[in-house]
């Protein structure tokens, strides 16, 4: 037996309210899953951020670190590169006279550091300034003392020549005049090296004399020299020297000549003559010697000239003072001194003593027309 329509009908919508039901919790459900999905993704994404993050800041104190390692090597370099390069490099220079030119650093600014590029820098400097001071004050004592000792002997070798001038006068014996000449010879040696000594030191050459011919002047540094009678002057030229440089010509001739000679063949002369020119005039010295080597003849230019400065502490054990007192001399009194190439090969060292100033010389002439 069929149950009743109605019945069916109830059974269908039960049915569908069920359907119905389960449907709407499914779909909560799911809802809800997404939504709990979602959440999930987004701490995970965020966790993932963050240990990027730690790991990007990681890596960044690595880098710092290993860039902070540099740098400190980098500075263990520098501070190597002072102690074993440059600090020594700028006492070398100081001890020869030269500008300090040390060694650069080994690395730029950027790879050191400015803070310590200018502290390195600093120190430098400090070092610099401590040696220029200690230099000085070594320069300034050597000076004292050897001025000091060349003016006592300076004296006493004046009282001698004095001395010896007495006796020429006095006594007429042949024997007698010749033994007091060859005295009176070697006194004036020694005290032309005491001028020049006192050159160095920036004291006053020596005597004070009245305006002279050219001629003598010149015959006066002949007679201070050793082999006088190998100096062969040639010419008379109409020129007198002002009175406050008459002994520095005096004595620079005198080192040329004396240089001239010692350097050429025994018993061959040494040529003297003059060149005028329109605004002074030029004492030529002539040798027979070997001549100067390319690197000696630039050094003994820089020594005439005046250029370079003069120091007793850098010297050296065997000091040479002839050309470096020149050199005083002629940038004291104003005029110039050279050692030009020869003018044929084989004819020795030409030097020249221009009076005034070797033809482009200062206004203020020490030598004048009579």
């Amino acid at each position: 037996m069929n149950p009743p329509p109605q019945d069916s009908v109830s059974w269908s919508l039960i049915l569908a309210a069920v359907l119905a039901v389960a449907l709407v919790v499914t779909a909560a459900v799911a809802l809800r899953g997404r939504r709990a999905v979602r959440r999930a993704d987004t701490r995970a994404r965020a966790a993932e951020e963050r240990a990027r993050a730690a790991e990007e800041a990681h890596r960044a104190v690595e880098e710092r670190r290993r860039a902070l390692r540099r740098e400190f090597d980098l500075r263990d370099l520098e501070d190597r590169h002072l102690v074993e390069r440059q600090v020594p490099a700028l006492v070398q220079a100081l001890w020869e006279g030269r500008e300090p030119e040390f060694p650069p650093p080994l690395h730029t600014t950027a790879e050191g550091g400015s803070a310590f590029a200018d502290r390195r820098e600093d120190a430098l400097q400090q070092i610099r300034q401590a040696a220029g001071m200690v230099a000085g004050r070594a320069e300034e004592g050597a000076k004292a003392v050897v001025s000091t000792v060349t003016r006592s002997m300076q004296g006493l070798l004046n009282d001698t020549t004095n001395a010896i001038d007495a006796m020429l006068e006095r006594h007429d014996d042949p024997g007698v005049l010749a033994d007091a000449t060859a005295i009176d010879h070697a006194s004036n040696q020694l005290v032309r090296r005491t001028q020049i000594i006192n050159v160095l030191t920036g004291s006053w050459p020596g005597r004070q004399r009245r305006s002279s011919p050219l001629l003598d002047v010149v015959r006066g540094g002949v007679s201070k020299i050793r082999d006088y009678d190998r100096i062969k002057i040639t010419g008379a030229p109409a020129y007198r020297v002002v009175s406050q440089a008459v002994e520095p010509v005096v004595l620079a001739v005198a080192e040329l000549l004396d240089n001239a000679a010692r350097h050429s063949e025994p018993g061959s002369d040494v040529q003297v003559w003059f060149v005028q020119a329109h605004n002074g005039v030029t004492v030529m010295i002539d040798d027979s010697g070997v001549g100067l080597t390319r690197e000696t003849r630039e050094h003994a230019r820089l020594q005439l000239s005046g250029e370079e400065e003069v120091r007793l502490t850098h010297m050296g054990s065997r000091p040479k003072f002839g050309f470096a007192a020149v050199g005083v001399l002629a940038r004291r009194y104003g005029f110039r001194v050279s050692a030009p190439p020869p003018r044929r090969a084989g004819c020795g060292t030409v030097g020249t003593t221009g009076v005034p100033g070797t033809i482009r010389g200062p206004a203020a002439l020490p030598v004048r027309a009579p």
